[in-house]
């Protein structure tokens, strides 16, 4: 049995780099004499989100970093024993993208660029171009980023992939265009959870689903970081507060349990689904 705690946080990320670079390694300093074996930082953790997700502002666009400079670096170097999943804006060449990478303190092991874009936001970001899952001491993972865990076809990718665990990493605000007056109550904030939960349960997996808290320009982030289990159960939460959600599981043996009797992946019936339902035609 090999039990290994697994945490997502809540918090706020601004445009100051070297502050959030700073708070970064504070909190992986902190989660690492805690035990965490598995941290998830939102999206866009340094650096911030972008303010305006219709329009967003050419002028306070994220730094884009490089991903071999120092910031990255600086967080390799406070990871040690820790699988570190962070989120922030990568420069490639003239392009730059909504990128997570995935770190310990041997370096990188694996990057995911968002692939799927809401309203505006390719106006700021270029699209990511696949999901793949990769190795980490806490086993196999995959990365989603905030809009793509809308589409069960990326999860799936990732589980099919092999990953036991999802890190999703969001910048995910209450809802543009019809907002609550209290966050618990506002549309996409039933959405982040639901979409959580079952990402989990139809793939069987573990989600470790991050989110940023406060507010971006006219953006008011929700919080609600959570791990949810592959059954869909909500095993930690912030709620719409900042924090760390961690609970403490043995990944085999839960996925195992859930795989028992109803075997999600090894029963699909590829042959049967519309050939172009992926593409939309």
């Amino acid at each position: 049995m090999a039990m290994v705690t697994l945490g997502a946080l809540a918090g706020h990320f601004g445009r100051d780099v070297e502050r959030c670079v700073d708070k970064a390694v504070g909190i992986i300093e902190s989660a690492r004499a805690d035990g965490v074996d598995l941290l998830v930082f939102p999206d866009a953790a340094l650096g911030g989100y972008i303010g305006d997700l219709r329009n967003p502002a050419q002028d306070d666009l994220p730094p884009a970093l490089d991903p071999d400079g120092p910031q990255i670096a600086a967080l390799v170097a406070a990871a040690g024993e820790v699988t570190v999943c962070i989120g922030y804006a990568e420069a490639a060449g003239a392009v730059r993208y909504n990128t997570a990478v995935c770190l310990t303190g041997d370096g990188v092991l694996g990057t995911h660029r968002k692939v799927h874009q809401p309203a505006g936001e390719s106006l700021a970001y270029a699209a990511g171009a696949s999901f793949t899952a990769f190795d980490t001491p806490v086993g196999r993972i995959g990365m989603l980023i905030d809009y793509d865990k809308t589409f069960p076809e990326a999860a799936r990718t990732l589980a099919l992939d092999g990953a036991r665990v999802i890190a999703a990493l969001s910048a995910w605000p209450a809802s543009v265009t019809d907002r609550a007056a209290r966050l618990p109550a506002d549309r996409q904030s039933r959405l982040f959870d639901l979409y959580d939960c079952a990402r989990a349960a139809e793939n069987q997996v573990f989600v470790v689903s991050s989110n940023q808290t406060g507010v971006m320009g006219s953006l008011r982030f929700l919080g609600q970081a959570k791990v949810v289990g592959p059954g869909g159960d909500v095993l930690a939460t912030t709620r719409s507060k900042g924090g760390l959600a961690t609970a403490t599981v043995d990944i085999d043996a839960e996925l195992t349990r859930s795989r028992r009797v109803l075997d999600h992946l090894a029963e699909l019936r590829p042959a049967t689904y519309h050939a172009d339902a992926a593409s939309g035609v």
